[in-house]
């Protein structure tokens, strides 16, 4: 009798087990179950988004690629354990961020490549934007030009047509100051420092023209980069010491560089003063490789001669030629006080110019260089003056 009941209690407990066994069977499966109705890995995006802000559960809607394939009471089950269980907390805000920063993402990348694509070469396509200035006879500004004063001929072709015509008085200014240091120009060294200090007072606006300084012998020295800090950019001119050759060309080469790449929201102005006597002994560039350069950056170059006598005719035709070719112009001071006032016609031609946008006739993506003219033959003694051409882009759709 002993011996069957004995057999009989392990039966039981054997019965007992299974019985445990398949309870905690049933457990795991409803509980696999209920952990597919939830939003998976939560965490696995928590690194994305560390510092993301926390809201509350009932106002924040649960993200659209997980309650599309959760149930309807899926959502419902999350609330309470984000407020009980730290991680399901910190996760639920995280997915908020998901449908919001991609959006000014995209937005910017149009900007950030306009302001820091590669030089920019004068065409955009195959729209070309041109600035001129118009002076009357005397040599003063004329400002009340309209499109139809003004015959423009590109290649020797009239445009397909005008997109734009405007007077640009208050365009921001990019501005680049080249400064001869070389042993040539010592004598009026000082003062042309004192004129050029005062020119970056009255021409720089603060937060919205830039300028940098160049210095330049043999070699070209940047003694103050892009700012709109005129102080700074005094101090820049007062640091240079005259003394060494003179690598000029490749002085206006570097500028332009630094010009065309300059990091800039909209429309600019890109200008070079150029202080020197044209005498050039030192550069591994040409003059021509330098006004290349001007014209892919759209960059206008006004020339202060430092050339007191009539000996350096051959320094002379060089400033002429850099001015003539982008659209700016030469000044050759006799007096000393006649650099500052050659730095205010400068200033004063800066902020009195005109921009027409316009669409060649025939025009091909081929990177070949294209002749501009431009004048305006129904208004007597009125002279237009801009760069004499442009380089079309090469290989632009």
């Amino acid at each position: 009798v002993i011996q069957l009941a004995v057999i009989h209690l392990r039966d039981m407990n054997k019965l007992l087990t299974a019985t445990f066994a398949a309870a905690l069977l049933l457990g795991s499966v409803a509980t696999a179950q209920n952990s597919q109705e939830l939003p998976a890995a939560p965490t696995a995006v928590q690194p994305h988004f560390p510092r993301a802000p926390a809201q509350p559960p009932a106002t924040q809607p649960p993200p659209a690629p997980l309650t599309t394939n959760t149930p309807g009471g899926a959502a419902q089950q999350q609330t309470p354990e984000s407020k009980s269980a730290p991680k399901a907390g910190e996760a639920a805000p995280l997915f908020a961020p998901m449908n919001i920063q991609p959006a000014p993402r995209q937005a910017e990348k149009p900007q950030e490549a306009a302001e820091t694509g590669e030089f920019r070469i004068g065409v955009q396509v195959d729209l070309v934007d041109l600035i001129f200035t118009a002076t009357d006879k005397h040599g003063r500004f004329i400002k009340d030009l309209k499109k139809d004063d003004v015959r423009l001929l590109d290649e020797g072709t009239p445009p397909l047509r005008i997109e734009a015509f405007e007077s640009e008085t208050g365009l921001p200014l990019r501005v680049g100051l080249l400064i001869d240091a070389s042993n040539s120009i010592r004598d009026r060294f000082r003062f042309e420092q004192d004129s050029a200090v005062e020119f970056l007072h009255q021409i720089a606006r603060p937060k919205t023209d830039r300028a940098f300084v160049i210095g330049f012998d043999s070699l070209s020295d940047l003694t103050q980069d892009y700012t709109d800090n005129t102080e700074a950019l005094a101090r820049g001119v007062r640091i240079l010491r005259p003394g060494g050759g003179t690598a000029l060309h490749d002085a206006v080469f570097q500028a332009c560089e630094k010009l065309a790449k300059a990091p800039t929201q909209g429309a600019v102005r890109r200008a070079i003063i150029l202080l020197s006597d044209g005498d050039d002994n030192q550069s591994r560039r040409t003059r021509e490789e330098a006004i290349e350069a001007a014209l892919r950056a759209e960059v206008i170059i006004y020339v202060i001669s430092t050339n007191i006598t009539d000996s350096d005719k051959k320094g002379d035709k060089i400033l002429m030629r850099y001015a003539e070719a982008t659209g700016g112009r030469v000044f050759f001071p006799l007096r000393l006080e006649e650099v500052s006032n050659a730095f205010a016609e400068i200033q004063d031609e800066l902020r009195s110019q005109y921009v027409i946008a316009y669409k060649p006739e025939n025009f091909v993506s081929d990177g070949r260089f294209r002749a501009i003219s431009i004048d305006a033959p129904k208004r007597a003694n009125v002279k237009l003056r801009a760069r004499k051409g442009y380089y079309a882009p090469k290989g632009a759709h």
